[in-house]
């Protein structure tokens, strides 16, 4: 099991399931902790597709900095750590007004990245393959159509946000967009396939401005068996 493969269990990561974020010793009285998870991989592992220096800025410093903020703000707001990232980003309308915004900038800051990281492998699988395969190739002709949807996704969205391969609410397979830390779970999407940061952070050191460029590249680090996991995932 790598590293984040266990935070999933324990429900730090980004999972369509029913995991809580621990919240400690049940018989202690401390305050939720976030965590941010490990890579699982080298910082360089991904190279030359996404390079190091990127990584380490992405995870250590961005993604550090959400979860940092996460736990300003449970330490305000400590019933924040008794529903899953899931629950809440599902029905940010119900988390209150003062929160709200914190809570979509940081808590989907974090559920975007830590599922951003766990879709990446070094050297990526070659290509979709079972059930996955089959629905794609339903759905868009092929996995290069499939590709391109999901990069035309990216490109187009203005300013920053993120690409997704998503099972909508329907039980078809989509490609969308999300903007800033927004996270498909507000659009009822049964299931979350794929994910790719498009912010500037996540490919401005290698690829300055050519967005398309990385999003081309980021394929090469894409864990199809994970891809097809997600796929088989249940149903939120």
């Amino acid at each position: 099991m790598t590293p984040l493969e266990s935070a999933l269990a324990l429900g730090f990561l980004p999972s369509l399931g029913r995991e809580r974020f621990i919240v400690g010793n049940a018989h202690a009285e401390t305050q939720a902790v976030f965590k941010l998870p490990d890579l699982g991989y080298p910082f360089e592992a991904l190279e030359p597709h996404i390079d190091s220096q990127t990584l380490h800025l992405h995870h250590d410093r961005h993604h550090a900095a959400a979860v940092a903020g996460l736990n300003v703000l449970v330490e305000k707001y400590p019933d924040l750590a008794k529903k899953s990232a899931v629950a809440i980003l599902s029905e940010l309308d119900k988390v209150q007004e003062a929160v709200r915004a914190g809570v979509r900038n940081n808590l989907g800051s974090h559920w975007n990245h830590s599922f951003y990281w766990d879709i990446m492998t070094p050297g990526g699988a070659k290509e979709a393959a079972g059930d996955l395969r089959s629905a794609i190739d339903a759905a868009f002709g092929s996995v290069a159509n499939m590709m391109d949807k999901v990069n035309a996704a990216g490109v187009t969205r203005l300013g920053s946000g993120w690409a997704w391969l998503v099972v909508d609410k329907r039980g078809e397979l989509q490609a969308i967009s999300t903007q800033n830390q927004d996270t498909p779970l507000e659009q009822g999407v049964r299931r979350v396939v794929l994910a790719v940061d498009v912010w500037e952070h996540a490919y401005y050191l290698k690829y300055q401005n050519k967005r398309s460029d990385y999003l081309k590249a980021w394929w090469n680090t894409v864990n199809w068996d994970k891809a097809a996991s997600n796929f088989a995932r249940a149903p939120a």
